[in-house]
This record gives structure tokens, sequence and C-alpha cells, in this order.
């Protein structure tokens, strides 16, 4: 909330009717207190929402077998490759590897179109 936003908020709850609103001491109260803190609530706010571990890095490549080193030529086909980071703060980081066959990046992507999907279902409901 910026300095507008929270004029305007404080503006809001001042004018409310029957009681329930806010005086003007308690607004311009409110006003110090986020004016100081405001930095410091944002960030307890953001360490007490924070997943961990958390992703730190992602790596990636594909594959293509041409052949063994005994001039065996058969084609497996691409495999996908992916290297995570992992890690919480203060920690050394760990490290999962994933190997994909074609098949397998379908579905992955398909997972992830399906939870694209239902993100944007909540998002356009707010």
């Amino acid at each position: 909330m910026d300095h507008a936003q929270l004029e305007a908020f404080l503006t809001a709850q001042t004018k409310r009717q029957g009681g329930i609103g806010l005086s003007a001491e308690q607004a311009a109260a409110l006003s110090r207190f986020w004016k100081s803190q405001r930095v410091r609530v944002r960030g307890s706010l953001l360490a007490q929402s924070r997943w961990e571990p958390s992703l730190r890095g992602l790596s990636w490549r594909v594959d293509l077998q041409t052949g063994d080193s005994y001039g065996n030529t058969v084609h497996r086909g691409p495999v996908a490759l992916m290297e995570l980071e992992l890690g919480r703060d203060g920690q050394d980081s760990e490290f999962v590897c994933l190997e994909f066959d074609e098949t397998k990046v379908n579905q992955v992507l398909k997972k992830m179109a399906d939870i694209q999907e239902s993100i944007d279902r909540i998002v356009c409901r707010t």
C-alpha cells in the first residue's frame, strides 16, 4: 500500500457511519505506524508466506543419442535432463536431477497447463 492508497483507506475508514469507523487520532496513529514500519511488515509477511525449501535454480538440456562406441546406431529418442537446485535460507543447496523422455515431457507440460488454467480461473474470479 503506497502513501496515496493509505490516505484513501484511512479517509474512507474515518467517514464510516455508526461508530464503526476510525477516529482522526486513530487514523493518524495508523498512518505514522505504516510509514515507519511498512518495510518491516512487508518483509515479515513475505517470510511467513515463503515456501521452504525454495527453488534457487533450474538448468536443463536435451540429449540426443547418435550411437554408442560400438557403432550401434539404435536411436532411443531425445531425453530431457533437468537439474533443480533447492535450498533454505542460510543452508547449502540440494540438487535433484530428473530425466524425461518425450512422453513424460508432454505429460509434465499438460499438468503445467492445467495448473495455469486453475490459477487463471481463480485470478479472474477476484
